[in-house]
């Protein structure tokens, strides 16, 4: 039997007492690095491919390189009934560790980071199971042209949701969310580890040059995919030049659910929408700004109107006794 030397104890050790005892079930010992991740890309969601697919945000994971951007994609869940907890970066013992993502019944802590479609921070507001079957919320999701007959609209994520685009929870500049009582709970649940076809599609990321954050300066050109290992052809989704000004976006955001780094962060949404734009985007201003053209028309008074008005004022202005011009007297 093969025993660890005291020095890697002493390192796992530091490790483990470095993270909250609530995330330790979480964490992928072995991956922490000193640099936390760059902020989430801006990137809009495809379509979904088929009935019976879940939504899994994009993430930086990290490799020999450097970070590298794993693309969001539609998946398959392992079984009925089980939804995604994203993973997340946390600090940790004076390092950034990975807390790698996972399947349940219920979802758990992903360090608060909001991104997007339906994962605003704290639990998952995109859809859920009833019956054997899984129901979308048509607000933050994109079902496209997919023939479904689950979904539902609930607007109350797009209206109380912070844009925040920051990818890491605790250090400088991170993140301040802790755990609510339920994702505790969910904590303690049995878990389902990432499918092949994700593992599959994680390392099919780390391979491709472009999407490191080195190359790619935080603009992946594969942002996103409509299936897991898909990163050419149609619903590849790019990333998107950030916005200057804030947005309500937590919801399908990632492509309009982004916007500048300091512009976006901290950014309350008023607005509903109903339409469903990238990650981090603002929505266009003439769905907000312009008043319904009905409303004009019925400020505007009709041409024989403004006719009948013109003459009435004429006649009453003829009524009126005339004034002769007299010239002023100079003043001495």
């Amino acid at each position: 039997m093969r025993y660890l030397k005291p020095a890697v104890w002493i390192v796992l050790a530091f490790l483990i007492l470095g993270i909250p005892a609530t995330s330790q079930a979480q964490v992928a010992v072995g991956i922490s690095v000193r640099i936390g991740p760059p902020v989430l890309p801006v990137y809009v969601q495809p379509p979904l491919p088929a009935p019976g697919y879940i939504w899994t945000p994009g993430y930086w994971a990290y490799g020999p390189d450097g970070y590298y951007w794993v693309p969001g994609t539609w998946v398959e869940p392992p079984s009925v009934g089980l939804l995604w907890t994203p993973g997340y970066w946390g600090w940790g013992g004076g390092v950034y560790l990975w807390h790698a993502g996972y399947w349940g019944p219920h979802i758990g802590f992903y360090g608060g980071i909001n991104y997007g479609f339906g994962y605003g921070g704290v639990g998952f507001a995109g859809g859920y199971w009833r019956g054997g079957a899984y129901y979308y919320n048509t607000a933050v999701v994109n079902t496209g042209t997919t023939v479904v007959h689950n979904t539902y609209v609930n607007n109350t994520v797009v209206n109380n949701t912070t844009v925040n685009r920051t990818a890491y929870n605790g250090g400088p500049g991170g993140l301040t969310t802790k755990p609510t009582s339920a994702e505790l709970a969910a904590a303690k649940e049995p878990h389902v580890q990432p499918t092949a076809v994700q593992t599959q599609h994680q390392q099919a990321a780390s391979t491709n040059l472009a999407m490191l954050a080195s190359v790619n300066h935080g603009q992946p050109s594969v942002a996103a995919t409509p299936k897991p290992g898909v990163f050419k052809g149609a619903g590849v989704m790019a990333a998107r030049p950030a916005s200057s000004t804030p947005t309500n976006t937590a919801t399908n955001r990632n492509a309009s659910t982004m916007n500048s780094t300091a512009s976006t962060h901290n950014t309350t949404q008023t607005s509903p929408k109903t339409t469903q734009p990238a990650f981090g985007s603002q929505p266009s201003s003439a769905s907000h700004t312009s008043p319904p053209q009905t409303q004009q028309h019925q400020t505007q008074p009709q041409p024989q109107q403004h006719q009948a008005q013109q003459q009435q004022q004429q006649q009453q202005h003829q009524a009126q006794p005339q004034h002769e011009n007299k010239p002023h007297k100079p003043l001495r």
